[in-house]
């Protein structure tokens, strides 16, 4: 784990000179509001999945300064005396809003809105979005995963391949919220409370001077459900027939039946197939048969389309780094500026139309119909907008404005909740389980259409019409020559 103890240098240096640049000027004190957004779906998915709130809020709380940091910073021969002052006091003193952690998000939506003094809201920006990539990364790709596994328990078993510690713990954590049953992790289990779980590797296989004489020591030292793992030497011909006997000798007579298998290699539809015939003619049917072996979402469906006796999933490498994917892709976009009370819009342009920001404070709200309560569709709009369910409201494509819906029977939520206000905390955290089931009941209320893995149908995330007419007289705008 990381060993300073403040978090505030995890920033870009560009953050800091920047900041510099703000304090001497007349900017210092300008409020700015920045959107933090994700363009595209990883592999080629139809949702997301929003994570890591929680240690954004912990990093806010603790942001600090300290004398090692400002002495670096000095080192640097950059940094005045009066910039550095006015870092060792530093603290965050804006306003964050958030969707909450399990919500699934779309492309363009504000996920996390920061209003703050320009500074603060600046250096805050690195750190916000490496947690928020990494965690909707990886709970976007145990989703998709546990999905594909239909209702069999899946755990994450990829600490030894993530990318370094915090990795494997926050990846672990993550997962959960996506909808794994456990990790291997045991820091995980013990920081945030994923339930970590884990039985024997090859190795333990190998000490001993026969596979059975393995087995049988592990039933009696862990008799409650004991896993054996069983393609050391070969699954068929001795794993599988020495957990038979081991289960049958030691754990029978204990009056014991719970019971699993786990196999780590080889053609897993037709060895599935066999141990659970094999098990089924030894008597053995409650024992349950686990799949490990680089799994994901695509392996585990053909899998189960194959005929695959298969009751649990550990899922490793594939998971922990979205290998097929690695990179979500959140951004930190400047869009508004408020000096005096007064907010004035703010907006990037690109050649690149999906770069194209939507200006000005918002809010983002979810329609769903009555009738199915299915979400229909989000929307977003100014900030001080008033949505008034009891009228028909009329979406629009904000790229192809001539397909349009007037919705007449549905119910809206808003998506942000405000987290911090003038720095404090103010709004209680849920436990991690809470967020767990959460996640469950957002996906359930995505239509099969969204869920699916190939050609996904697009959600629509539309914008007001005050919203896109201020968006597209601003684009208007900047197409002017500047005098």
């Amino acid at each position: 784990m990381l060993k300073n103890d403040t978090l505030a240098l995890l920033c870009d240096y560009y953050e800091i000179t920047m900041g510099r640049g703000y304090f001497h000027s007349p900017m210092r004190d300008k409020v700015a509001y920045f959107d933090v957004f994700f363009r595209r779906v990883p592999d080629g998915g139809g949702y997301a999945i929003a994570a890591g709130l929680e240690q954004i809020v912990e990093y806010i709380e603790g942001l600090h300064f300290s004398e090692d940091d400002i002495a670096y910073l000095r080192s640097k021969r950059v940094f005045d005396e009066e910039f550095l002052a006015y870092l060792r006091t530093f603290r965050f003193t804006g306003d964050i809003w958030a969707v909450p952690e399990g919500t699934v998000i779309f492309p363009g939506e504000p996920i996390i809105t920061v209003r703050a003094p320009v500074i603060e809201a600046q250096l805050v920006e690195t750190y916000i979005l490496l947690t928020i990539n990494h965690q909707s990364l990886i709970a976007t790709k145990a989703s998709r995963i546990v999905r594909a596994a239909a209702g069999r328990p899946v755990s994450e078993f990829g600490s030894r391949r993530a990318h370094g510690e915090q990795a494997a713990v926050m990846g672990a954590r993550a997962a959960y919220i996506g909808g794994c049953a456990g990790t291997a992790c045991a820091l995980s289990d013990k920081l945030y409370g994923v339930p970590a779980g884990g039985t024997m590797a090859h190795s333990w296989v190998q000490m001993f001077d026969t596979e059975y004489e393995a087995f049988e020591t592990y039933v009696r030292l862990y008799p409650d459900n004991p896993t054996l793992l069983i393609d050391t030497y070969s699954v068929l011909q001795s794993g599988l027939p020495n957990a038979i006997r081991a289960f049958k000798e030691v754990l029978w007579p204990m009056g014991k039946r719970a019971c699993s298998v786990r196999i780590d290699s080889g053609d897993i539809t037709y060895l599935s197939k066999k141990v659970r015939q094999m098990l089924d003619e030894a008597g053995l049917t409650d024992c349950k048969i686990t799949i490990s072996n680089s799994l994901d979402e695509y392996l585990i469906e053909e899998l189960l389309r194959q005929g695959a006796s298969i009751d649990a999933f550990g899922v490793g490498e594939r998971l922990i780094t979205s290998r097929s994917e690695p990179v979500f892709g959140g951004v930190y976009k400047l869009a508004a500026c408020e000096e005096k009370g007064v907010i004035t819009p703010k907006i990037k342009i690109s050649e690149n139309t999906e770069k194209i920001t939507n200006p000005h404070f918002k809010k983002l709200y979810r329609i769903y119909s009555k009738e199915t309560g299915k979400a229909e569709a989000d929307l977003i709009a100014i900030h001080d907008e008033v949505i008034d369910a009891e009228k028909p409201l009329e979406l629009f494509d904000p790229i192809h404005t001539w397909k349009r819906k007037t919705m007449t029977d549905y119910t809206i939520r808003p998506l942000q909740e405000k987290v911090f206000e003038g720095g404090k905390r103010v709004k209680d955290l849920p436990q991690l389980p809470a967020i767990r089931a959460y996640c469950a009941s957002e996906i359930a209320s995505m239509w099969d259409e969204v869920l699916r893995f190939e050609n996904p149908h697009n959600y629509y995330v539309d914008l007001t019409q005050r919203l896109w007419d201020l968006k597209n007289e601003m684009i208007l705008a900047a197409r002017q020559p500047k005098v």
